[in-house]
């Protein structure tokens, strides 16, 4: 089974990197005990509740949006339903944000909590995506980007968290997962959660994420999401206030108060009457849809199934593009039944779009 896809927990907290680490070739332990150091343990547990909330309310927004493929309030599939995803991150978000876990302990213990509620694999790419922006989130200094926090997570993840996160994958059984000969998730781990992760980014996106395309000045750790899925975010959020904006003209020129009729439909949960994040995060999902083929097809279908998806977000890209109301259009939610009915799901790119999300959450204005 493979290590892409899973992180795992090492020796090291947020206060105190282990020597460990640094000397497997991570930064030095005081790069994070200083701007651990800089906090005061109510601000770490003020922030460790911020990232609670911001994750509890992308995941909710997740499932208030209707992507095809992936399991919402209007349309559940693949044997689960919107209710199951909520609780799921319900459960997940404490583990994630304990102040002071290593990021490998916040990994499996969100999978433990999750599988306690949900009885199957519901989050696991995102919780892998999670955990060490959590730990970034918590550690970083006032004026520290996120990014260079995250970078510097990342380069301080040991063995023992790969360990946990081999543990958390091999317990969840993401569908796909086979055997491979490198850094198997049955077999105890030699490497690094982020050597792990390095070498299954050629056929993981989620494990992608991990590797830092940039330098030691400037980098660029978790680039689908910062540079591509936080434009996109932005783009549709700017579509949605010209499109909102050329309603409310129409309207004062003397049409109907009625609801419009592309606005989103409400859902329960924070996330589900937002029209503006609902468009956002259908845009970014397109986008992602459009950047490369999604793994977690891969995995299960194979490479030309995939391939077709690419081709038809494609033209839903264009027209989200053109402000168009996509819930408006049958086509939309057809093409949503007509890939459940085909046992296909996108959801690599249904969990780099919550994370997306959630950084936007954290972030906005400055993605930092």
């Amino acid at each position: 089974m493979s290590a892409a896809g899973a992180t795992g927990a090492s020796g090291t907290t947020g206060a105190a990197v282990t020597t460990a680490a640094a000397s497997a070739g991570g930064v030095p332990a005081s790069a994070l005990t200083s701007h651990a150091a800089e906090l005061a343990p109510t601000s770490a547990e003020q922030r460790a509740a911020q990232f609670r909330a911001a994750f509890i309310t992308a995941c909710d927004l997740d499932v208030a949006v209707r992507k095809p493929g992936n399991v919402s309030h209007a349309s559940p599939g693949h044997g689960m339903t919107a209710a199951l995803f909520e609780a799921s991150a319900r459960a997940a978000a404490g583990p994630l944000t304990r102040v002071g876990a290593p990021v490998g302990e916040r990994i499996e213990a969100a999978m433990r909590a999750t599988l306690a509620v949900a009885g199957c694999n519901t989050n696991l790419g995102i919780v892998l995506l999670a955990a060490p922006l959590a730990l970034a989130w918590e550690v970083r200094s006032v004026e520290q980007p996120l990014r260079l926090a995250l970078a510097e997570v990342l380069q301080a993840l040991g063995i023992d968290d790969a360990a946990a996160a081999f543990r958390a994958i091999a317990l969840t059984q993401p569908a796909g997962l086979g055997q491979v000969d490198e850094h198997d998730v049955a077999s105890a781990p030699t490497v690094t959660l982020l050597q792990a992760m390095a070498a299954a980014a050629g056929r993981d996106r989620i494990a992608a994420l991990y590797v830092d395309a940039g330098t030691a000045a400037e980098p660029r750790p978790y680039a689908e999401l910062f540079d591509i899925g936080l434009p996109a975010w932005h783009a549709g959020l700017a579509t949605h206030a010209g499109r909102s904006s050329m309603a409310s003209t129409s309207r004062s020129a003397g049409s109907s108060s009625s609801t419009p009729a592309n606005s989103a439909s409400s859902t329960p949960g924070s996330a589900g009457s937002d029209p503006a994040r609902h468009h956002a995060l259908q845009r970014v999902y397109l986008e992602l849809l459009c950047t490369a083929p999604d793994t977690h097809i891969v995995r299960k279908h194979g490479p030309q199934p995939a391939q077709s998806v690419m081709h038809a977000a494609e033209h839903w890209l264009q027209r989200a593009c053109k402000a168009v109301a996509l819930d408006a259009e049958p086509a939309w939610a057809a093409w949503d039944e007509a890939l459940k009915q085909a046992r296909i799901n996108p959801g690599t790119c249904a969990d780099l779009s919550v994370g997306t999300a959630l950084l936007a959450l954290l972030c906005e204005p400055e993605p930092g």
